[in-house]
Formats: structure tokens, C-alpha cells, sequence
């Protein structure tokens, strides 16, 4: 029986991954003009501290089914170009002032250049993918570009219906919904297209990307709700973002929606009126009052139970996915990624 790796370890070889992709995203970033204003910005999010769990999950899985690093590097860059443009534009959608620690894109620059850089983001990244014709091959190339077009309509759709949600002020949610919003919003680009993709370059197109569908699903909800979780509860230092900022910004979490179904007709209201303000207009002693509910209703331990039950359906599937994968170091990192994910603190 294999001995589980530390959080530590988990940790270190995200870092490694994460490092190995953003020096292939730098190297490959235009030496022209405008540099100021576009160029010189867009590896401010990446170059901050962070996971670096997609182009972990589609190296590693990569390597797992017989790849190599050089195979799947400009895929793994390219995911994680779109990530990067998805935070830039969700700072501004949002409303967010922190990102890993450091003022968001916006607050630093400006929110037309902060549009801009995201725009450019998500060019960059087609321009990567159609290096994979000189690694790859032209058919792989092609069915990766399928690949990323359907994590993204995915992302969109799911970023829409969460603004939906906020924009409408629409409370009458269920667990089910925030579950098939999840899916779209961070399931897929987090988890499930990464795993897919490195999967289908390592193993030469041999292995079915369906089967990977079930594991990134688990893996990303229970990854999300965790974030839910630290977004009220974190450690500030260690977090990266503000405290609270979902409650802020009235995002539909799991936590929230578990609130609005527990709570009585009289506090549903109050919340349904706090949620109905723009964000501008909301008060820190609403804010705790909100806090409160949470804590009358054991809002947070609810998802925190949720996030572990999607995390051991998670591993179950695990051994689905990668059943054709030898053992190895990467297939290890994966299958112990599964649990740092709904236990990490950061």
C-alpha cells in the first residue's frame, strides 16, 4: 500500500509543475510593442503565487499515459493562458479587489487596459495550441483545439448563468443548480478538459476522454466548494483574496444557497433585500449578520461535508480513469492531489 503524500509534497510538486508552464508562457510571449500597457502586464497574474493545478493535472496526466513534458507543455500553457484571462475578466465582473495577494489587474491598471489584457490572454493562447502541429502532430493538434473550444463555451455558460443569478436576484436555487453551474463554470476547465487533454497527447489518442469526465467532475466540485469555504474562512495571509468577498459580491455558493433553504421566511427576506443592493451599498454589519446565519445554520459545515463526500467519489473514480496508466510518480501526484484539495487551507 502506498504511503499518501504530505500536503507538503502535494504542494511542491504543484509548484514544479506550475513553474515548468509559466516559464514555456513567458518564453513565448511576444518581444514587440505595446509593452507598457499589454505585454509587460499579462504575467502578473501568472508569475503571483498559486496552485497551478491545471497545468498540473494535464502534465501529469500526460506522463501517466506514456508522454512526455515537451508533448503537452504548450497545451498545458495554453489552459492555463485562458485561466488567467477568466480571472482578469471575473476580477472585473466580480468586482474583486485582491487577487493572490496583490491588488486585482484592474485596480492596478485600469479597467480598460485590465479588458484588454485578458483579450490578449485569450489570443495568445491560440497561437500556443497551433505549436502543437510541430509536437503532435496535426491530428492531435486538432482534437486538443476541440478540446478547448467546449472547456470554454463551458465556462462561459457557466460564468453566465452565476451573473444571472446575481444580476435577477434569484434565490429559489437548489443544491442541483449550483451543481450544474459548477460543472460548466469550473469543473470542466479545471479539472476535466486538463486531465483529458494530457491524457489524449501522452497516450497518442489511445485512451477514451469520456472516462475522465466522472473524476474531474468530483474533483472540481469538491475543489470549488473548498474555495467557497476558505472565501469566508480562510487565513487572510495565506488566502490571496478578501475574506468575504462572495458575500460581497452575493455569489450563489453552495454555503449560500444551503443558508437560503435552511433559514426561516423573515430572514430569507432580509437576505433576499441585502442581496437585492449593489455591491457598493453593502455594510460590514450586514456582512456579519449574514455571518451569522451561516453559523446558525451550519452553513459552512454543510459544504465542508459535501466537499469531502465529492472528494471520495473523486478517488473512487480515480482508479476508473487511470486504470490503463502504470504507477508512476505522476499517476501517484493525482490520485493524492484529490484529497489536498478539499483539506488545503490556501
Amino acid at each position: 500500500m502506498r504511503e499518501r503524500a504530505s500536503t507538503q509534497e502535494v504542494e511542491q510538486a504543484l509548484d514544479a509543475y506550475r513553474i515548468v508552464a509559466v516559464e514555456r508562457m513567458l518564453a513565448r510571449l511576444p518581444d514587440r510593442e505595446p509593452r507598457r500597457h499589454l505585454y509587460d502586464l499579462i504575467p502578473s497574474y501568472p508569475t503571483r503565487p498559486g496552485k497551478g493545478l491545471r497545468p498540473g493535472l494535464c502534465i501529469a496526466s500526460c506522463r501517466a499515459f506514456g508522454g512526455t513534458t515537451r508533448a503537452v507543455i504548450d497545451s498545458a500553457v495554453a489552459i492555463e493562458l485562458f485561466h488567467n484571462a477568466f480571472l482578469v475578466h471575473d476580477d472585473l465582473e466580480d468586482g474583486s479587489e485582491m487577487r493572490r495577494g496583490r491588488p486585482t489587474l484592474h485596480v492596478e491598471a485600469g479597467l480598460p487596459i485590465a479588458v484588454n489584457v485578458g483579450d490578449a490572454m485569450n489570443v495568445l493562447s491560440i497561437k500556443v495550441l497551433m505549436e502543437n502541429l510541430v509536437t503532435v502532430g496535426p491530428r492531435l493538434t486538432w482534437q486538443v483545439f476541440g478540446e478547448i473550444e467546449h472547456m470554454v463555451r463551458e465556462s462561459v455558460e457557466g460564468q453566465a448563468m452565476e451573473l444571472g443569478w446575481i444580476r435577477d436576484n434569484t434565490i429559489e436555487l437548489s443544491e442541483a443548480d449550483y451543481l450544474r453551474m459548477n460543472l460548466k463554470k469550473t469543473c470542466w476547465y479545471t479539472c476535466i478538459h486538463p486531465c483529458r487533454i494530457g491524457a489524449i497527447i501522452g497516450s497518442g489518442g489511445g485512451v477514451d476522454p469520456a472516462s475522465f469526465d466522472r473524476f474531474g467532475y468530483y474533483m472540481g466540485a469538491g475543489f470549488q466548494i473548498q474555495d467557497d469555504i476558505l472565501n469566508l474562512i480562510g487565513d487572510r495571509s495565506r488566502y490571496g483574496k478578501e475574506i468575504g468577498g462572495d458575500i460581497w459580491e452575493g455569489k450563489r455558493t453552495l454555503i449560500l444557497i444551503h443558508l437560503l433553504n435552511a433559514c426561516d421566511s423573515r430572514e430569507r427576506e432580509q437576505l433576499r433585500t441585502f442581496l437585492a443592493q449593489p455591491r457598493l451599498e453593502r455594510t460590514s454589519r450586514q456582512i456579519r449578520s449574514v455571518y451569522r446565519l451561516l453559523d446558525k445554520y451550519a452553513s459552512i459545515d454543510y459544504a465542508r461535508t459535501a466537499a469531502r463526500q465529492l472528494a471520495g467519489a473523486a478517488l473512487h473514480e480515480f482508479f476508473v480513469a487511470y486504470r490503463d496508466a502504470p504507477d508512476s510518480p505522476d499517476k501517484s501526484f493525482i490520485e493524492a492531489i484529490v484529497l489536498y484539495m478539499v483539506e488545503r487551507d490556501i
